[in-house]
């Protein structure tokens, strides 16, 4: 008996070449409409389906495959003499190999299509076959995208056969394509709902990496599949393969510096947290303030930037131990400067663009929320006798961007658009407090700070107005805010409420 082939594909590339190639091992070819018509046109002897079921393709070519002739000849159990003596009783000849791939679902959708257009490209006997097939791997080989027809046919063409575990792999391929597309048609259905019943997110792996946050732990990178994600739009220019640590790093710079727009910005992070921020009127100027503010912290973080390096530029970066250097261009004479520094990662990459929501991970499950989004500030108030100079009130507007990126409790001081202090990450605000005082030193006197949340206590202003702190940026909302407030007019301290709380764990 000859060996069987059903082919029928939406993505026709390279598929008349493959199904020549099986035409001329000896292969009966069976197809339905527009795969029938594109192998005939190339000279391919082909067999409708049709004709194998005894019935004509209805309804507009919904119904074709789904019958007991296709379906009892892929799902039969060869090594199974039951299953054999019903193939011979029904008349039904086996099938042994299932190319398909599926109604372009996804790309329909993707450009806007109408819920009718949608509708007739999702696929029903497309799926259906191919898990057939997966399921019964077997004694079928199912060949679920035109990246597996070399693979195929060269085992078929030196061995006369495809391999036991060549076919269960893609057997695992082809589940993991029709879970895929369960999963965008469920997405699509849902039209934009942000917490549903079930959550059926779709990832690919994107990078592979050397290790996870520790040598010991494996790692990769998984990107959301259609979604601008941390990578997109990214080339590295130089330098090492982006590590576990290095791409949380780069998230954090990066999401802060979408909040920097309008302005020539600097970040630099260590251990996903800022220790120096700077907005300037030239991009140079902005990386030596930001440099200064915590230039011990800065050996060996990421440094990203929202405009052009230059040659003076990069030579100033090399100086400074720096892992990964991001930025929208660079010359090519700061390319060569850079290269100097041959284990420095250098990235091109323009704005990062956040999303609608976001995730943590905690054991068996997800935290999902929306972004913390930069709010609008007309709510804000003033809340002590003390008005804010106008210079003060752009450096309180700048701290609370940058606060609300370090890690809670966080304090952040800032003084003519940089950073000189940040307290992040600790258990107690007065602690975070007394740090950033700590790593400003005597650039604290005038500086202002922004809290991520509320003042507890006052101990906190008076640690602030001591090291001379001259404006306050807070939520407020504690219940001892008249006790905080009260300190703040004593010390002559301006201070504001946003009425919005920025914690980040």
């Amino acid at each position: 008996m000859k060996c069987r082939a059903l082919v029928s594909v939406s993505d026709k590339t390279g598929v008349a070449a493959f199904a020549r190639r099986l035409s001329e091992m000896g292969f009966e070819i069976i197809s339905t409409g527009g795969t029938a018509k594109a192998l005939e046109e190339a000279g391919i002897p082909v067999i409708p389906v049709s004709k194998v079921t005894g019935e004509p393709e209805i309804l507009g070519g919904r119904v074709k495959t789904l019958h007991p002739k296709v379906h009892g000849g892929i799902l039969a159990d060869l090594e199974d003499p039951d299953h054999v003596t019903q193939l011979v009783d029904h008349d039904i000849a086996p099938i042994d190999l299932v190319c398909i791939n599926l109604y372009p679902f996804e790309q329909t959708v993707s450009g806007g299509a109408s819920e009718k257009e949608a509708i007739e490209q999702i696929d029903v006997g497309g799926p259906a076959m191919i898990r057939a097939a997966a399921k019964n791997f077997k004694s079928v080989t199912v060949v679920p995208s035109p990246e597996f027809y070399e693979e195929v046919l060269s085992e078929l063409e030196t061995d006369n056969y495809v391999s036991e575990e060549t076919r269960r792999r893609l057997a695992l391929a082809a589940f993991r394509r029709t879970a895929e597309y369960d999963a965008a048609i469920s997405a699509w259905m849902e039209n934009g709902e942000e917490f549903p019943e079930t959550l059926t997110m779709r990832y690919e792996r994107a990078l592979p990496l050397r290790y996870g946050e520790n040598p010991h732990q494996k790692a990769a990178y998984y990107a959301r599949v259609g979604e601008k994600h941390l990578l997109s739009d990214v080339e590295r220019l130089q330098g090492k393969d982006l590590s576990f640590n290095n791409l949380h790093d780069v998230d954090a710079a990066r999401a802060l510096l979408a909040d920097l727009e309008d302005s020539p910005a600097v970040v630099i992070v260590k251990h996903a947290n800022p220790c120096g921020v700077a907005v300037a009127d030239d991009i140079s100027e902005a990386y030596r303030q930001a440099l200064a503010s915590d230039p011990l912290s800065a050996f060996g973080g990421i440094v990203a930037l929202n405009a052009p390096v230059d040659e003076e530029l990069a030579a100033e970066i090399t100086k400074v131990f720096t892992e990964v250097l991001i930025s929208p261009d660079f010359t090519p004479e700061a390319l060569e400067t850079l290269s100097t520094k041959p284990n420095m990662t250098v990235l091109r990459a323009g704005p990062l663009t956040l999303p609608k929501l976001t995730a943590k991970d905690v054991t068996g499950g997800l935290l999902l929320q929306e972004t913390d989004s930069t709010e609008d500030t007309s709510g804000y108030r003033v809340v002590t006798g003390e008005e804010p100079a106008p210079e003060l009130m752009r450096d309180l507007l700048f701290a609370w961007r940058v606060a609300k990126r370090v890690r809670s409790n966080a304090i952040v001081l800032a003084r003519g658009g940089a950073t000189v202090g940040i307290g992040g990450g600790l258990t107690s605000r007065v602690d975070a407090a007394e740090l950033a005082v700590k790593k400003a030193g005597e650039r604290a006197q005038g500086a202002v700070a922004a809290s991520d949340a509320f003042f507890p206590f006052a101990d906190g202003i008076e640690a602030l107005a001591k090291a001379g702190i001259g404006a306050v940026i807070q939520p407020g909302g504690s219940k001892r805010d008249e006790e905080v407030v009260e300190a703040a007019n004593r010390h002559g301290v301006a201070m504001v409420f946003t009425g919005r709380r920025h914690f980040l764990h």
